[in-house]
């Protein structure tokens, strides 16, 4: 029986969070605007208007071919690009083909099984996104708020194996355009979409069969889905004789289903040639440098140093470079904590992060700051308050808008370690449960939990546990 593998390549477009667009000085984010609003007679193509490029878009160019370990064009051109949408008022797409900002680069891919898949790109280039078009019944509507917005165009080697590893490509993707700051990358805001070539071909073979390209997903799940249909149907042609054709495909998110749109086009259909009314991107190596000493230190490299330094799970590691002001809140958690840095691991992820998703706050947003979290973690590691308290102070340091000490001797969170007062309470529930008391005496050693928990409860989650357990132990002989 033959076995396939699929041969996948992804086209990325990724629009740049600049104040103004690509060519003219109307605002870039145009989400939640009314149709038509946000438009100027340079980005809906008006005869006789000049574009003007955006420094702030070249430059944000370079940070991303820069972490993409790209090499940096000092000289690029600006191409037309040819073809008629309705939602493309000029008849042409600014755009760069043969002469690039970005030449190369790759981005490594951790596989499940530990090694790592380097994935190439072959192109990546700077353009302006056309407009909108909205699909009603018996007719076609047009919203170029979006003509002119900066976009970056990344297309890949064919170098991804299952939809599975496409759709986390994606996702790490997404991951370093928000932690260099190029982009938000919304995918519902369509912030980033994305293409798919999908081809199949027999497992171990290096031939590179014809491929399909299914257009225009903005959402990873719907992405991986349609990639996984793809390559199912493309086996079952196969296996029954037939021939792959490269068509264009559409993903009906709600059907869960393929359908033509168009035959592929071709990079002679597009027709480049050198835009007239822009002169090349020159950029000398300072500049290039000055931008480049900007970029951060990236996800993988900071996951890696999470785990061998800190000595944390590569889950947990994983999910505290999963955004970059989450590492940063770790680390700086870190700089007023010098107990174990799991434990200040397992409290942003298990606690702070719930309250942020609460409160939709972001981390910048809240009065718990990383300092004040190593607090609590110290009154903890210190026996000032017990762990349930600690958790209970989180919340109340962010709530009151109070330091947490002072929260504590306010509130009376002190923890009691007085020794004669916990045996006082145990003695108290032993007293109130006689039920209880007797299945523990008759075996049944994890009903302690339970009483545990009522002398918690009558001291208002004051006591130490510890001494709690010893004391009723000792009581319950």
């Amino acid at each position: 029986m033959t076995t396939y593998e699929a041969v996948i390549g992804l086209e990325i477009h990724i629009q740049l969070n600049t104040e103004s667009k690509i060519f003219c000085a109307c605002k870039a984010d145009s989400w939640g605007d009314p149709p038509n609003t946000n438009i100027c007679p340079v980005c809906t193509g008006q005869p006789g208007v000049l574009p003007v490029p955006n420094q702030a878009v070249i430059e944000k160019g370079i940070l991303l071919a820069a972490a993409l370990k790209a090499e940096i064009q000092p000289v690029s051109f600006f191409d037309r690009k040819n073809y008629f949408y309705p939602d493309l008022p000029k008849g042409y797409q600014i755009s760069q083909y043969d002469l690039a900002l970005g030449n190369g680069g790759y981005m490594e891919l951790p596989l499940d099984d530990g090694s790592i898949r380097r994935v190439k790109i072959e192109k990546l280039h700077i353009e302006e996104d056309a407009g909108k078009t909205i699909h009603k019944p018996n007719r076609r509507l047009l919203d170029f708020n979006r003509c002119g917005v900066p976009l970056v165009e990344m297309v890949t080697e064919p170098d991804l194996r299952s939809a599975d590893e496409a759709a986390d490509f994606i996702r790490r993707l997404r991951q370093l355009f928000r932690w260099i700051g190029v982009s938000e990358a919304d995918m519902e805001k369509g912030q980033m979409r994305f293409d798919a070539n999908v081809s199949i071909r027999e497992k171990g073979s290096e031939v590179l069969n014809p491929k399909t390209e299914i257009k225009n997903m903005n959402s990873i799940e719907h992405g991986r889905e349609a990639i996984k249909a793809e390559i199912k149907r493309q086996i079952k042609e196969v296996e029954a004789g037939g021939k792959i054709e490269s068509w264009t495909l559409d993903w009906n998110e709600d059907t869960q289903t393929l359908s033509k749109m168009r035959s592929k086009e071709t990079e002679a259909d597009y027709r480049y040639f050198k835009e007239p009314d822009l002169l090349p991107i020159n950029l000398s190596d300072e500049y290039i440098q000055e931008v480049i000493n900007k970029l951060p230190e990236l996800p993988l490299e900071r996951e890696s140093q999470f785990i061998n330094e800190y000595k944390l799970p590569a889950r947990e590691a994983k999910v505290l470079t999963s955004e970059r002001y989450l590492a940063d809140y770790f680390e700086g958690i870190l700089e007023s904590y010098p107990g174990e840095p799991k434990k200040a691991a397992n409290s942003l992820i298990n606690d702070v992060l719930g309250l942020m998703n609460e409160l939709n706050l972001s981390a910048d947003e809240l009065f718990l700051t990383p300092e004040r979290l190593g607090n609590i973690l110290l009154l903890v590691d210190e026996g000032t308050i017990n762990t349930s308290t600690g958790k209970m102070l989180i919340r109340k340091t962010q709530q009151l808008k109070k330091e947490p000490g002072s929260i504590v001797e306010e509130e009376g969170l002190a923890q009691v370690t007085d020794s004669a007062a916990i045996e006082r309470i145990c003695q108290e529930v032993i007293e109130e449960n006689p039920a209880q008391v007797e299945q523990y005496r008759s075996g049944k050693e994890g009903v302690v939990g339970w009483l545990i928990g009522q002398v918690m409860a009558k001291s208002g989650g004051k006591a130490n546990p510890e001494v709690v357990r010893e004391t009723l132990e000792k009581l319950l002989k």
